[in-house]
């Protein structure tokens, strides 16, 4: 993620002719060696392997944090000491302690917080936003999705520090982008069941101490129903991201695996011709033109993240956050919570039990 931040900020004036340029100031890494190599290969002025040094340092103006979950507080709160703009990735922290201490944090300092939930800003996913604000399928009855990869489907393949530690588990990992997607898309949720399990308790001869799937069913606050499921053992999938959202007056359906195209369902015209239409992006959806001028051409996952750069400068330019910043970060979190409480209970939990 180190490099995809470098190279968004390299490139995000000349996309979207943003008003702040982005200077690559400080690059920090685990090591003098790797910090350097970074700072040469991405384009930096210059490394340290000590975060505290590139927090501190006074032509440092805003921070990004693509570090491991159990470092994000610690730097989060040192940045905001000093009154500097935070973008962190997903998950905002490590535990709900510490999404709390960050979100207390940004609001106390004023600086602007943003948090890295790249997938909402594809422009397929933007346009579904629109379509459902502009109730184009009518009331929302229902909601499913899904985040499903198959990077630990191989029960016999060999541990690695993702099989450790609880914010390392699908739930830490991959759930969080499908939640923010279903607060994006249907609001906030409002109750939930969740069943949450390890399938696979040894990998290379060591105990798995998190898990590897997860389900729940939701209850939004708007009033519609709805079913989310995460895996990484989920064979076939590399990246499963998918939702389908039904209405009164039609559906929408979309898979990051083709994420240039929307499938949208209208319940209009002779029955015979009714059906789901896929959709290419184009220069007519949002944030499309600012890379490419033709429609069907489509857009990558490095544009994402070009899409969020530009979203942090602009908050930083107009002193506002936009989201989703740190309080979406702790709002998912809270449902993370939720899922674990219900698990075990065995019951339906309300996310507004979680403090």
């Amino acid at each position: 993620m180190g490099k995809a931040h470098a190279v968004a900020y390299s490139a995000v004036g000349a996309v979207f002719a943003t008003a702040l340029r982005p200077v690559l100031r400080m690059v920090c890494a685990s090591s003098p060696d790797s910090a350097e190599r970074y700072r040469r290969e991405y384009g930096f002025a210059r490394a340290t392997a000590d975060w505290r040094e590139l927090v501190a340092d006074p032509g440092v103006e805003a921070v990004i944090i693509a570090s491991p979950q159990h470092t994000h507080r610690d730097i989060a709160l040192a940045a905001f000491e000093r009154g500097k703009p935070v973008f962190c990735e997903k998950p905002l922290g490590a535990s709900l302690e510490d999404s709390k201490a960050m979100v207390a944090a940004a609001e106390a300092s004023g600086a602007i917080s943003m948090i890295g939930f790249n997938y909402v800003r594809t422009p397929a996913t933007q346009y579904a936003r629109q379509l459902l604000a502009e109730g184009r399928i009518g009331a929302v009855t229902c909601f499913r999705g899904e985040h499903t990869e198959d990077f630990f489907a191989d029960p016999d393949g060999p541990a690695t520090w993702r099989a450790q530690g609880r914010a390392n588990g699908t739930m830490g990992d991959l759930a969080p982008h499908m939640i923010n997607c279903a607060h994006a898309l249907m609001g906030p949720v409002e109750e939930l069941s969740a069943r949450i399990e390890t399938v696979h308790a040894r990998r290379g001869g060591a105990a798995v101490t998190n898990d590897d799937q997860a389900q729940m069913m939701v209850r939004f606050a708007g009033g519609a129903m709805g079913h989310l499921f995460f895996s990484r053992i989920a064979t076939g999938r590399k990246m499963g991201y998918a939702y389908e959202v039904h209405g009164t007056k039609g559906a929408i359906r979309f898979d990051q695996e083709d994420q240039n195209a929307l499938w949208l369902y209208l319940r209009e015209g002779p029955e015979a011709e009714q059906g789901f239409r896929k959709i290419l992006t184009g220069p007519a959806h949002p944030d499309y033109l600012a890379f490419c001028q033709g429609p069907g051409h489509g857009t990558g996952y490095q544009d994402q993240i070009i899409i969020e750069a530009r979203d942090f400068l602009a908050a930083i330019e107009s002193g506002e956050n936009r989201w989703p910043d740190f309080a979406e970060g702790l709002a998912v979190n809270r449902v993370i919570e939720a899922a674990f409480l219900s698990d075990s209970r065995r019951d339906w939990v309300r996310v507004a039990e979680i403090p």
